[in-house]
């Protein structure tokens, strides 16, 4: 019997049109565009600007440029997963909402949240369900609007996270292209690092847990870096080792795009050439579920059917992980 794997038949990403650079937040913050640079490797991030306006409105215009390139009709659709730590609301899903503004009618949705590292994980999700042979089309959302969980006064936060998103069309495959392995991980212990306090069942809103600043993001950074660094490159490296590649089999790695030191950090321990990784955290900074898609995205007329690809990433809670992806297609031509 022929295996079906899991291909990613299509890319499309998504960024508002605001940008706020360096510049501008040395005008909010005690910070330097040198010392942003120096430690982050970002210049520019993108921010979603309107009343009314969430992830779900990000994804949406994701999924309809996937829908549009793909020439796939939002009836063909049978799942759609949303990565996102920054739903529209508690409940209902965001993903729910995205289905409702493209027109996708005959699917079920759901979000799933694992921090930076969601894309994977809801990548790894919907391959199974592809893998299974029920579902023939499956889209994965990766999209954040992380402006609405920054806090603009903490100068050691508010440089890194922007908003974007991307999404992927998952089609099943039986050539040997698609994702052929994956490894993820999760340590609970991480949540004294990285993590946004009050908002939960733990901690409802209260005037004091707004007045506290209790809602924004917390960060412990050196913490998370070292073990950022230890986490994304172990496993990449990992997945390099049990599927017997070597640097020189390796078309891309495609990193999280939490820090520019941990990126280089990841394709050292792999041997990776530079050229080989592809870095876009100078012009969007940290956009935590939409960093991998975006990538994905802008170099697509770069990638090549049968090229190897490492997907790896990092989150809060701690969450990370790494795909190994045998890309699918060749070039789209525009």
């Amino acid at each position: 019997m022929t295996q079906i794997k899991a291909a990613i038949t299509g890319i499309h990403g998504w960024v508002p049109e605001y940008i706020l650079d360096n510049a501008e937040l040395e005008k909010m913050v005690d910070t330097t565009d040198e010392w942003i640079l120096t430690r982050t490797g970002i210049s520019e991030r993108h921010i979603l600007k309107g009343e009314g306006k969430g992830s779900s409105d990000i994804g949406a215009e994701a999924v309809k440029g996937l829908l549009e390139k793909t020439n796939t009709s939002p009836d063909d659709i049978d799942l759609l997963i949303m990565a996102t730590v920054t739903p529209d609301m508690l409940f209902p899903a965001s993903s729910n909402i995205v289905c409702d503004k493209v027109g996708i009618k005959n699917a079920w949705s759901f979000d799933l949240n694992a921090a930076c590292s969601g894309f994977l994980f809801a990548l790894e999700t919907a391959a199974k369900f592809v893998e299974s042979g029920q579902y023939k089309k499956v889209i994965v959302v990766g999209a954040d609007k992380m402006s609405a969980i920054t806090d603009y006064t903490d100068r050691t936060t508010c440089i890194l996270f922007g908003d974007a998103g991307g999404a992927v069309l998952l089609e099943p495959n039986t050539e040997g292209y698609g994702m052929l392995d994956t490894q993820n991980y999760t340590d609970g212990s991480g949540r004294i690092y990285l993590y946004q306090e009050a908002g939960g069942s733990v901690k409802p809103p209260t005037h004091e847990t707004i007045d506290a600043r209790e809602h924004y993001i917390h960060q412990e950074g050196q913490s998370v870096f070292k073990f950022a660094v230890k986490g994304m490159a172990d496993v990449a490296v990992e997945m390099m080792e049990r599927n017997n590649l070597t640097s020189d089999d390796i078309a891309y790695l495609v990193p999280h795009q939490a820090n520019l030191r941990i990126i280089d950090a990841t394709a050292r321990r792999m041997g990776l050439d530079p050229k080989k990784v592809m870095i876009n955290i100078q012009r969007y900074g940290n956009t935590t579920n939409g960093t991998i898609p975006m990538c994905l995205h802008e170099w697509e007329h770069k990638l090549k059917k049968g090229d190897n690809l490492i997907l790896a990433a990092f989150g809060g809670g701690f969450t990370w992980g790494a795909i190994y992806v045998k890309w699918a297609y060749d070039p789209v031509k525009t």
